[in-house]
């Protein structure tokens, strides 16, 4: 029998271990790698709705988000919690690609919550803005589209000013996106997802709260699927690991050690990211993977028949603080006998062609990500900023470069873009770009400390107005988060029946729970309204039509933008800065000529699209030639938020 005693681990790591803070904030944890990996369960929908007409399916699903107690130290208290289906890590959405859904999410929960379903290109109004918050007592209907290429993404809170409380205390969760397995990767039992986590406990074995931290909590126990250390039986064959890092504040930076060869870490490789499948399969001995980003390897266990192989993490992450056991994540436990063949191959030499954006010079927009006068910013701005929170307006499809700079000593910062996958092009001032990021899509990227990462992406294919941020979730809950507003093209001419631009429109907001809305009858009526927004189900013709529309105009002509109309809007979120955002370009020299004015996106209501009143607003940017361009930007009017005008 292959042994799992932490008594001799513990002590060769006393031994080799550099200078700790401290051995422990929680109290002694010893019992590493005798309790399992926990495999959260699969979630099956309440039904199918299928329109009559069309015969389109929809599945429909509820989530209760409600409290539950974790036994995580033997011998002391429970740990309360508050989770999805109360069960933390959250259940497993397995969906089909092309068949869209609807999740209700119920709270009955500690504190109000916002879901933000990671990876995904949902509509705003379903994309979990930090406002868009669903109190205890209410629901919403999350609207997902399940559209995109295989992938796996994630479930978490989003909730403004306790996203780290909410997600450290339970609620985060797996979305798998298939598309049938075309390469026979392994699946079922050979396919395992691993949620990573550090997290702190008090001595009656609750965890410690974040709610008091202002710069990062990044724990001295290391979770993996809710489970501290734990130890996972496998098969002498290849398996495919699904990485997460759902930590609040730490980093890792992975490899495999098995027994009798310490010190020679074991060869493994990446074949997929944040948003799919790499070009080709990546050999390494390492992964380095921060908060929400998400990575997937192929492990081959077979020469270790008999033996243990342990997953470690490398001391000296980023910024992160080291403790006795931080360079411990599970333990594999390598069974003598083979039951299945499935996915146990070769891998071959190309995965996929990426749709990587096309090549662009110069760069159109400069993000510093800082900590300044107490306050963790992005260009000087904070989320609470309402009136100057929209630092970027990209046309819809246009296809732009930013760079990310980490201007704060003494931290490391994962960005993450929603709405879009981005392509990594380079990465100074400390690390370069990995070999498997080179190969990948991405929606997180980590800046390391003094790092500036420059990141190109297409903003498509919805208009509207998206988040930004820090996924540190301390930072983010003080406010490092801004939006970017994808504003919409007057000349588009692509016939769409519902504008979904503002993700704090009233129409798709939480209600309260009543026995009404959860009647079956008022549930169908209700998917059925889903479905003739049509929301979804041209995704790829729209994202076609964009890169027609560019092609046609030429690099040199600016689209044109939807002028501003004199409706009212319902919220805030469209407040954009009269201040205007000088963006830099690496290649400009020059002031810039004059293309057409960008206006803010229009807001809906109930379906029928309207916007504020705008007012010019002259912003020089620099474009990566040596021309000027003078781009009219738009303001909206004061507004009245929560008491304030803005």
């Amino acid at each position: 029998m292959v042994l799992r005693s932490a008594g001799a681990v513990a002590l060769l790591s006393l031994l080799a271990s550099p200078a700790l803070a401290t051995d422990w904030l929680s109290p002694a944890y010893t019992n590493l790698y005798e309790f399992p990996l926990p495999i959260p369960p699969p979630k099956a929908p309440n039904f199918v709705y299928t329109n009559s007409k069309t015969g389109t399916p929809i599945e429909y699903y509820e989530i209760d988000i409600k409290p539950l107690e974790q036994q995580v130290y033997p011998g002391r208290g429970k740990a309360k919690l508050w989770g999805y289906d109360g069960i933390s890590p959250g259940p497993t959405f397995h969906m089909t690609r092309g068949r869209e859904a609807v999740v209700r999410f119920i709270n009955h929960g500690r504190n109000a919550n916002s879901v933000h379903l990671h990876g995904s290109y949902s509509r705003a109004p379903f994309d979990g803005w930090a406002e868009d918050t669903t109190e205890v007592g209410q629901y919403k209907d999350y609207y997902y589209p399940n559209a995109q290429v295989a992938r796996t993404l994630w479930y978490h809170d989003h909730a403004e000013h306790h996203t780290a409380e909410n997600a450290y205390y339970g609620q985060a969760g797996f979305y798998i996106l298939e598309d049938g397995n075309p390469l026979d990767l392994p699946v079922g039992d050979y396919d395992l997802l691993l949620a990573l986590a550090g997290k702190q406990y008090q001595e009656n074995g609750d965890l410690f709260s974040p709610n008091t931290e202002t710069t990062s909590l990044y724990g001295d126990v290391i979770h993996v699927n809710g489970q501290p250390w734990p130890f996972h039986n496998v098969e002498p064959r290849k398996y495919r690991l699904r990485f997460l890092d759902t930590s609040i504040s730490r980093a890792f930076k992975l490899y495999f050690e098995a027994d009798g060869a310490l010190g020679t870490r074991v060869p493994f490789t990446i074949i997929a990211s944040d948003a799919g499948l790499l070009t080709k399969p990546v050999p390494t001995d390492n992964l380095e993977i921060s908060m929400a980003e998400r990575w997937e390897a192929i492990i081959d266990f077979s020469p270790f028949a008999g033996k243990n192989v342990t997953l470690r993490n490398s001391r000296n992450v980023q910024a992160d603080t080291d403790y006795l056991h931080t360079d411990k994540v599970m333990r594999f436990v390598v069974g003598n006998s083979v039951s299945s063949q499935q996915g146990n191959g070769d891998l071959p030499a190309k995965l996929r062609d990426v749709p990587f954006p096309p090549s662009k010079t110069g760069v159109d927009r400069t993000f510093k990500f800082e900590r300044s006068g107490g306050q963790w910013q992005i260009n000087g701005v904070t989320f609470s900023n309402v009136a100057n929170r929209i630092l970027a307006k990209p046309p819809r499809g246009a296809i732009e470069v930013w760079d990310l700079e980490n201007g704060s000593g003494g931290w490391s910062h994962p960005v993450h873009i929603h709405l879009v996958d981005f392509q990594i092009i380079s990465r100074t001032g400390g690390r370069s770009v990995t070999p498997y990021e080179k190969e990948a899509l991405k929606d997180v990227v980590l800046l390391g400390t003094g790092e500036t990462v420059r990141v190109i992406a297409r903003y498509a294919p919805w208009d509207g107005v998206y988040m930004f941020h820090c996924h540190n979730l301390i930072h983010e809950d003080h406010d490092m988060m801004a939006a970017f507003n994808v504003s919409s093209l007057a000349d588009f001419n692509y016939p769409e029946t519902t504008k979904f631009i503002d993700p704090m429109e009233d129409r798709w907001r939480s209600r309260p729970i009543s026995a009404a809305d959860s009647a079956d009858s008022a549930i169908r009526l209700k998917l059925e309204m889903f479905q003739g927004l049509d929301a979804y189900n041209k995704a790829d013709q729209i994202e076609g039509a964009l890169v027609n529309y560019y092609s046609t105009k030429g690099a040199a002509a600016p689209p044109a933008t939807a002028p501003a109309a004199t409706a009212p809007v319902q919220s805030s979120t469209i407040a954009t800065s009269s201040v205007a955002v000088a963006t830099t370009s690496s290649a400009a020299t020059t002031p810039a000529t004059t293309p057409a004015p960008v206006a803010t996106s229009s807001a809906t209501s109930g379906g029928t699209s309207t916007t504020r009143t705008s007012t010019s607003k002259t912003s020089t940017t620099r474009t990566s030639t040596t021309k000027t361009t003078t781009v009219k930007t738009t303001t909206s009017p004061a507004v009245r938020i929560r008491g304030r005008s803005y």
